[in-house]
């Protein structure tokens, strides 16, 4: 545990709290239904679980972690449990927590939960920060210019270089706002140790692509990469 985070155990629960955020954060915040009204859907892209709250005029994201895929047949809420440094909500906290000290474009954690729910099983949510204003790059696709997958490009470069890997790179998980973007959902992303092999940075591009052409089709993808890669790779040709 570092100086600007705390942790607090209520019942059989834990949490991470932000420091740097003023609010009383218990328990109780982590389930939709305690908000009502103050909380709605999140409606785009993901698995669902996630949920707008305004917590006494801060807007906030709650999110539950949720199992896709085959393994959403067995266990769609719970995961197998190998010590509190690998919950998936702390570890993500974290992975923010650091982001955010090297300035990059992310939104501020608030808070992390988990609870075991049998000696080997957990649930587990996190609450971050609601990026104001911002659109899901699914919805943006074919009305950004040039120049924006340029910036684009640029941005992604400097989660690379920063070490960064995103675990789910793809078009719901960049957020635009007028010029700027943002990564959001570090479900499982990291910070890559130094002299890591690059290959994981390829992989990343490669997800991304796929992401956008099956958003966008090929002709999207083939209008907008050249100008991703462009900015990404530092040309000067948006």
């Amino acid at each position: 545990m570092t100086e600007s985070e705390i942790c607090k155990r209520e019942n059989s629960s834990s949490l991470l709290v932000n420091s740097e955020f003023s609010g009383d954060v218990t328990e109780d915040w982590f389930v939709a239904e305690y908000w009502g009204s103050k909380a709605s859907p999140v409606g785009s892209g993901g698995r669902g679980g996630a949920w707008f709250i305004n917590a006494a005029g801060q807007q906030l994201v709650l999110r539950e972690y949720l199992r896709g895929g085959l393994a959403s047949h067995i266990s769609r809420k719970t995961y197998t449990y190998t010590g509190e440094h690998n919950v998936r909500s702390f570890s993500e906290f974290r992975v923010l927590k650091r982001m955010i000290s090297m300035a990059l474009p992310v939104p501020r954690p608030v808070a992390a939960w988990f609870r075991k729910v049998s000696p080997i099983q957990y649930r587990a949510a996190i609450i971050i920060e609601r990026i104001q204003g911002a659109k899901p790059l699914a919805d943006l696709i074919g009305m950004l210019s040039g120049a924006d997958w340029y910036s684009l490009g640029q941005t992604i470069r400097r989660f690379h270089d920063a070490g960064v890997r995103h675990a789910d790179l793809n078009c719901f998980n960049v957020l635009v706002v007028e010029k700027d973007f943002f990564l959001i959902d570090f479900d499982k992303g990291c910070i890559m140790p130094s002299g890591s092999r690059s290959n994981w940075k390829t992989d990343n591009l490669n997800r991304f692509a796929r992401s956008l052409r099956k958003v966008g089709g090929d002709a999207a993808l083939n209008q907008v990469w050249d100008s991703f890669l462009n900015g990404y790779e530092g040309s000067s040709t948006a």
